[in-house]
């Protein structure tokens, strides 16, 4: 008994974490001594006992690092590691993984980038709204209705699920060009995809899709200047992280009609605040952060953090860790 790891499983309940937690906790039980807690500060006797930290979006701070004297792995249930202060986990000897090379994730963000794209095109959220007012005409004489037949689709980033996304495009007759730091020669010819610089795909895409993680890199890759390439016709897109665009500039292009709309299932921060003006801007369709939270990926996602997380319990090098 006394050689039995501790683990602090952090699930949100907002992220069906009930469910979650109890697969998670059931799924390591015969490994090690678990504890399911909503938020990393709601039992702080638990963090420090903890070798291990499992957590589905709730951030992992310098302070609760430090005071988890025991800590030695951080397993993150998403493909991104923003929310975990990294350079804290270096100085620390804190390995941290995510469950990027899994593809739990991958059918529903592609599934729910065509959601957002389908729902701009068709103009399905005003039709709604119109409808439900008693107004049957306006939108059947709205001249904002597109196809995807046709269009071209941009990605910014073509991993896995860049190229899923890429994969169903084909299936609605889009052309697809991305850019990426390399080039994916297999499947470029799968999906007919071409490669081509950041700035080239900003002017000629009809739909410009996100799909990269957060990083330095990153942040604010789609600023002012960029955002200004892109068509008034076109799209945007993004189901990665909120703060790879400038949410300011996004809302003053969307204000001034020098984008037709946007879809955007992230935010920064988040849960966003009120005062975030693209809750009011014009042509949005804006989801939760939900793109990843089917019941089917939840499972996945479970048993990807049961099966990476045993791999540490058990002395195997875990897959899909930082640095």
């Amino acid at each position: 008994m006394t050689d039995r790891k501790s683990v602090l499983v952090v699930v949100p309940v907002h992220l069906g974490g009930r469910e979650t937690g109890t697969a998670l906790s059931a799924g390591l039980a015969d490994r090690a001594e678990v504890t399911v807690v909503e938020s990393t500060d709601e039992d702080p006797a638990a963090l420090a006992r903890a070798q291990a930290v499992v957590t589905a979006l709730a951030p992992v701070t310098a302070g609760q690092i430090a005071a988890a004297p025991r800590l030695e792995f951080v397993q993150c249930t998403s493909h991104g590691f923003d929310y975990i202060d990294l350079d804290a986990a270096r100085r620390h000897g804190v390995t941290v993984a995510n469950i990027s090379s899994t593809g739990a994730e991958q059918q529903d963000v592609a599934e729910h980038t065509f959601a957002l794209m389908l729902a701009l095109a068709k103009q399905i959220i005003p039709a709604h709204t119109a409808l439900a007012a008693a107004d049957w005409a306006t939108p059947r004489l709205q001249p904002a209705l597109t196809e995807l037949s046709g269009k071209t689709l941009g990605l910014v980033g073509f991993g896995a699920i860049g190229q899923q996304v890429a994969r169903r495009a084909v299936a609605f007759d889009m052309a697809v060009r991305y850019t990426a730091r390399h080039g994916y020669p297999e499947a470029e010819q799968r999906y007919g995809a071409r490669r081509v610089e950041l700035e080239e795909l900003l002017r000629t895409a009809d739909y410009v899709s996100l799909h990269l993680p957060l990083t330095p890199e990153t942040r604010r890759l789609l600023d002012r200047d960029r955002l200004a390439l892109l068509k008034p016709t076109a799209f945007l897109v993004n189901t990665s992280r909120g703060a790879i665009v400038d949410q300011e500039a996004l809302a003053d292009a969307l204000e001034a009609a020098r984008l037709a709309g946007a879809g955007l299932d992230v935010f920064d921060p988040e849960p966003p605040t009120a005062a975030l003006r693209l809750l009011r801007t014009p042509n949005t369709v804006l989801t939760p952060h939900i793109a990843g939270v089917t019941r089917e990926t939840l499972v996945r996602i479970a048993l990807a953090a049961i099966d990476n997380t045993a791999a540490y319990l058990e002395g195997r090098p875990p897959r899909d860790t930082v640095g």
